[in-house]
């Protein structure tokens, strides 16, 4: 049996870098690079064979002909499940910013034919579909009838992994609940969103009077927060709460929220639900929240492309208001 512990380098890698046959990029080499995309984002093969529609010798053919043509082992796959290695690691990242770069061009290509074509991919924020405030459907609808063969891929990330992917190329509109930090970036309001302090049953300020708690209060309780740079990580450090918890999306803090144990912001149309169910209750909703604005952000230095516009202009149109 092949040893592929820790210590032991794969099959490819014991043969050396030296014997990599690539050269130049073919049609090829971006299938197979599709490929292994596809198998790490579904997170092993089984998951990218459903995906693709084909069979497990055939992707495991590709895997071994990518690894062959890069002179490297990307990934361990066995019993021990499936794990990139450091090699597949960095590969993936170039291979992201690669493919990103076809899309791009291809993008171009439908730009100077007069399109509305090809794929676009933008990156929103989680839980804004809720939002009263939010016309992002209705963005999507206008676009969709303005380009009913245009691809829309839909991601949902932190904001630092938006801005990331959008001035890597691999996003080309993202959707943010903070103006963009980077001057490489521009950003256009949107609509805005009310952030609320919850806690759940079991917890010290469930069903206690809040009429006479101030921020000092609040830094004497725990505290669940997000565990990236956000307005809500802005404003804990600002009022003092102590993070004993960390979330790294809405849901995670609604969970940690709803163990009884922390207190936490959530977006109140989110909340409203759990809150009607009595598994949720805001604490003193008239003092203890803030407001966020949500913007449609995208890279300066390159000119949209024409699907890329096409949704920059629904989004605004549709949040005129």
């Amino acid at each position: 049996m092949t040893d592929f512990s820790a210590d032991a380098p794969g099959p490819v890698a014991r043969a050396g870098r030296a014997r990599a046959v690539l050269g130049q990029l073919s049609d090829m080499d971006l299938r197979l690079l599709r490929v292994f995309k596809t198998v790490v984002e579904c997170g092993g093969m089984a998951a990218a064979e459903l995906e693709l529609n084909i069979g497990s010798s055939t992707l495991s053919r590709h895997m071994k002909d990518l690894e062959q043509r890069l002179g490297m082992t990307l990934c361990r796959r066995g019993r021990a499940g499936f794990a990139l290695t450091p090699e597949g690691h960095r590969i993936y990242e170039a291979t992201l910013q690669l493919l990103g770069g076809v899309e791009r061009f291809l993008g171009q290509v439908d730009d100077v034919h007069g399109r509305l074509a090809g794929t676009l991919d933008v990156a929103l924020f989680d839980k804004t579909v809720s939002n009263p405030q939010s016309r992002i459907p209705e963005a999507i609808a206008a676009l969709h009838r303005q380009a009913p063969q245009l691809h829309l891929r839909l991601h949902v990330a932190s904001i630092q992994a938006i801005e990331r992917g959008l001035m890597e190329g691999r996003w080309q509109v993202g959707i943010l609940p903070s103006a963009p930090s980077s001057g490489a970036l521009h950003g256009h309001r949107l609509f805005g969103e009310r952030m609320q302090l919850y806690c759940a049953p079991g917890h010290a300020l469930h069903g206690a009077p809040h009429a006479t708690l101030d921020w000092a209060d609040l830094g004497t309780h725990a505290f669940a927060g997000l565990g990236y740079q956000s307005p809500n990580m802005a404003l804990s450090h600002q009022a003092g709460l102590q993070r004993q918890a960390t979330g790294f999306d809405q849901e995670a803090i609604a969970m940690l929220v709803r163990s009884g144990r922390y207190l936490g912001f959530l977006p109140d149309h989110y909340a409203r639900s759990m809150q009607d169910q009595g598994l949720l209750q805001a604490v003193a909703p008239e003092r203890f929240f803030y407001l966020c604005d949500f913007f449609a952000v995208w890279r300066n230095a390159v000119v949209p492309g024409r699907a890329a516009q096409g949704f920059i202009d629904a989004l605004v149109d549709m949040h005129r208001e």
